[in-house]
């Protein structure tokens, strides 16, 4: 008899492999844990195979449950879009969406790639720039939404809903020196970014000498002066992975404030295509790996409607 597997029971077994713990992923998904573990001793019989492996009051995967997550999320993958084929309208069009270019690689992906199978036939095309670009083109129409980056001190919208927050800090080269250089150099963005404007104002305040060496719209710009040990930057705390590091607080450069990502759309008016891919930008900041703390999980789009 040819075995069948669930998905509701291939979902459990996903947010166990990600969370790491039965008890965790019982939280996760809503059901109890013996719910849980009961799901995944059938998984198991139906496989004749150990999928875990305990490991203290966790569980790690075994070789055959490090396998068996790529089967699980290609089968809950086909399954979205069978669901999605004949029960979601087939739209066609394009939708046109902003996005600061730090972004574009960090979150979009994962948004963009549940989006298109959801809607196949919508095309999305993605314009990368500065947020205080960005937000004109939403108002004249050449957007349908936009995400926009922000601090306390430079804030360029007020409306749309926050969706991500996490410290800047001083990035560096892991052995460079241009932290201990005065002036100190500085790789920036042009004038009225929001990272540019919190680490120029925390320079002043702390009356330390400065000197913008590296001007770009592009992170990878930004990021390439400091591996060359050519400059320091404000970053996304996140961001830093090696060859770079942070600046620790006792190497004498003043602390950055948080900064915040907004989304921003059109209209206000419900629209199936816009409302999912919304709610997919969102998702794609909650589920996102790093260090920032997300306020997404308390705001519902497709109820809401942002703006």
């Amino acid at each position: 008899m040819q075995i069948l597997l669930e998905t509701d029971v291939l979902r459990t077994f996903l947010s166990i492999a990600e969370t790491g713990s039965f008890s965790a992923a019982s939280i996760a998904i809503g059901r109890t844990p013996s719910a849980v573990s009961m799901q995944m001793k059938k998984l198991e019989q139906q496989l004749s195979r150990d999928l875990f492996v305990r490991e203290g009051r966790g569980v790690v995967l075994s070789s055959d449950g490090e396998e068996m997550v790529s089967y699980a999320r290609r089968i809950l993958r086909i399954n979205e879009e069978a669901v999605a084929h004949f029960t979601q309208p087939h739209l066609e069009g394009a939708v046109r969406i902003g996005t600061p270019d730090d972004f574009a690689t960090r979150f979009l992906p994962i948004a963009l790639a549940k989006f298109a199978r959801t809607y196949p036939r919508v095309q999305v095309e993605v314009v990368c720039d500065l947020s205080v670009n960005l937000i004109p083109l939403l108002d004249r129409g050449k957007l349908e939404m936009t995400l926009v980056s922000q601090t306390g001190t430079l804030t360029h919208a007020t409306r749309g809903i926050p969706v991500w927050r996490e410290p800047l800090v001083w990035a560096e080269h892991e052995i460079g020196r241009a932290a201990s250089v005065r002036p100190l150099p500085l790789a920036l963005s042009p004038r009225r970014c929001a990272w540019r404007a919190s680490a120029l104002r925390a320079l002043d305040e702390a009356d330390i000498e400065y000197r913008i060496a590296y001007t770009s719209t592009h992170h990878a710009a930004q990021q390439a002066a400091i591996v060359a040990d050519l400059a320091l930057a404000p970053m996304p705390q996140s961001l830093i992975e090696p060859p770079l590091k942070f600046v620790e607080a006792e190497e004498g450069l003043p602390t950055l404030e948080d900064y915040e990502v907004r989304l921003l759309r059109a209209s206000r008016q419900k629209d199936p295509v816009l409302d999912t891919l919304a709610d997919h930008i969102v998702q794609s900041f909650t589920y996102a790996d790093g260090m920032g703390s997300t306020l997404a999980d308390t705001v519902s789009l497709s109820k809401s409607g942002v703006a």
